[in-house]
This record gives structure tokens, C-alpha cells and sequence, in this order.
């Protein structure tokens, strides 16, 4: 896969985001759980619209791109949150199921002062989400379909995914993926299969390399590109990303230089950015730079959802804005 323009906003693409819905309820800055039930004062409490399907498609919306959201929530008040705000936002909601047998997915992020964020996690109605959920016949050449939150997804990992993707590739679509890995028996079986048919992966470094069993950035970029992925996208935090397409040379870009408050949402912001910037028909020099900007504008506020208003200041930070200092090997 060469570094050219493969996408034109001249022809009306649409990104199907397909996975994690999530409602996030974050608090900062926590220094220490209170033992028994003591209290602690913090500076700001809120909630958020985030996951990796549904954190990406609000911010594809806000840069100003078409998309619709494929997922499921429950039948309570974080589900219609969750419709209500992405709606709001200007995604096409159609595709949230509402279910009555399982809450809503959330999350409590106690988020450290360092910006760092352990988390707290009800699967909830992500585990409802299956094949069946996706009009895979309503998918176009030139679509985009970014399955986010894999290994989190008990009702589409596996087999269902990789006919998702699969199936998208032979109606032309752009296939992408953001994984969540963690420890299970079954991590390979579930992925490997899925990896020659995906365009592009936007998982984390470290995330990516503890699927590959691997430290070393270089190596972890040659595992999925074997494999058959059409290019390795690492996002590397204050480290930038590296760009590695299948075939050519790697292309590794500085984060921008801003000042933290939590982390939430960045890799899904980046996703969104460097989706929209193919679709503009940049080259992936350019949308991996978009992609850095949305996500170094979320990390400037509390939550998924925070600092990131739309394209022009996205253009703004990129043109203006001061690099950081990063540690390549």
C-alpha cells in the first residue's frame, strides 16, 4: 500500500462504526482511593460518550463526516444518554439497539494527575452486539467500516468480525480496526484471521505489541504487516505514531506539545482524524497529522469528548501549534 490519497469528499463517503458504546463517568484528579468511606475532594466530575465505536464517531462527526454507529445499549438512562447526545452530535443513531436484558456499558475513570486513567468496566450491552446488527448490504464502495473495541465484543469477535470485514472488503470499503487486548487464552484465534482483510489498525504500541508477544516498535509493525494488514498505525502517546504501510517505509511524526489532562478518548480521536483526513483524500503523512492533532486537542480536557470542536481547529493546531520532544530508538 503506497502513501497516496485513497479517498475524495468529492464522492460521499460514509464511516460505519461498528462496536464499543460506552458512557464514561470521570473524576480528577484522584491521588488515592479514600479507605472505608471517607471522602475526597475533587476538582471536576463528568460524564461522556466514549468506546471505541462510539468515541470515533462523534468525533468523525464533529470533523464534518458522514457516519452511522452500530452498537448496542441498554433500556436505562446511560443508553439514552448515550442516543440522545451522539444523535445531538450528528450521528446517525439508527443503528443502536436497545436492549432489556443488559445495562448499558460504563465506565468509572479515576483519572490520576499525570493524566493516566485505570479503569472500572461493566460490559453490559456490548456483550449483545452480533453480525445481525450490521446492514452489511447497505455498505458502498468508498465506505469506511471501523470495527472498534475487539476482544471486548463476545457477540462479534471471532468468526461474525472477520465476515464483517470480509464481506465490507468485497463491497470496496476502507476496513479498519482498534483493538483492546487482554488477558485470554483465545486472543490469536480470535484476531489473526481477521488481519489480511483490515486496510488499516490503530491500536496503541503497547497494545499492539502484547498481542504480538513483542517490545520492540519496529517488529511489532513487521508481525501485523506479514500477517497481512494493509498498514500499521501505533499511536505512541507524547511519542507521536508510527505510519508503517505494507510495502513501503515507516513514517514516525512527533505528538503535539500540549498540556494534559487525561487521556480518555485520544486514540478514538486520533482514529477519527486520520479516517477523515483518507477521506479528504490526504496522503498518510497528512491524516496521521490530523490524526495527532484530534487527539493531542482531546487530551487538553476531561473525557472522550472534551477539547476537540471541529476541522478549522484541527488545521489551526497543525499549522501553529509546537511539537513535542520524542524518544524514538
Amino acid at each position: 500500500m503506497a502513501s497516496e490519497p485513497v479517498g475524495d469528499r468529492g464522492v460521499v463517503s460514509t464511516v460505519f462504526t461498528v462496536g464499543l458504546h460506552v458512557v464514561d463517568m470521570l473524576g480528577r484528579p484522584v491521588v488515592d482511593i479514600p479507605a472505608g468511606q471517607n471522602v475526597a475532594m475533587l476538582e471536576e466530575i463528568r460524564i461522556c460518550i466514549a468506546g471505541t465505536a462510539a468515541a470515533t464517531a462523534v468525533d468523525l462527526a464533529r470533523l464534518g463526516v458522514p457516519v452511522r454507529t452500530f452498537g448496542c445499549v441498554g433500556n436505562d438512562l446511560l443508553g439514552t444518554v448515550i442516543i440522545n447526545q451522539m444523535s445531538r452530535e450528528g450521528v446517525d443513531v439508527g443503528g443502536l439497539r436497545v436492549v432489556d436484558d443488559a445495562p448499558t456499558s460504563s465506565t468509572i475513570l479515576p483519572i490520576r494527575p499525570n493524566g493516566d486513567r485505570p479503569a472500572l468496566h461493566v460490559i453490559g450491552s456490548t456483550a449483545r452486539l452480533v453480525l445481525a446488527d450490521v446492514p452489511l448490504e447497505e455498505i458502498a464502495p468508498g465506505d469506511v467500516v471501523h470495527i472498534g473495541g475487539t476482544f471486548l465484543l463476545p457477540g462479534l469477535d471471532g468468526e461474525p468480525t472477520l465476515e464483517l470485514a470480509r464481506e465490507a472488503k468485497s463491497r470496496g470499503a476502507i476496513v479498519t480496526m482498534d483493538f483492546i487486548p487482554h488477558e485470554r487464552p483465545d486472543l490469536q484465534e480470535i484476531l489473526l484471521p481477521v488481519l489480511p482483510y483490515l486496510d488499516y489498525i490503530f491500536p496503541n504500541l503497547e497494545d499492539a505489541g502484547y498481542f504480538a508477544a513483542l517490545d520492540d516498535r519496529r517488529e511489532i509493525a513487521a508481525f501485523y504487516l506479514d500477517r497481512g494488514v494493509g498498514c500499521t498505525v501505533l499511536t505512541m502517546g507524547g511519542d507521536g505514531v508510527s505510519v508503517w504501510p505494507r510495502g513501503g517505509e515507516e513514517i514516525l511524526l512527533p505528538a503535539f506539545a500540549v498540556d494534559v489532562v487525561d487521556t480518555s478518548g485520544c486514540g478514538d480521536s486520533f482514529s477519527a482524524g486520520f479516517i477523515s483526513g483518507l477521506l479528504d483524500g490526504l496522503n498518510l503523512e497528512s491524516s496521521a497529522q490530523r490524526g495527532l492533532a484530534c487527539g493531542s486537542l482531546v487530551a487538553t480536557g476531561l473525557g472522550s469528548d472534551a477539547g476537540l470542536v471541529n476541522l478549522e481547529q484541527v488545521q489551526s493546531l497543525i499549522a501553529t501549534g509546537a511539537r513535542a520532544h520524542a524518544t524514538w530508538i
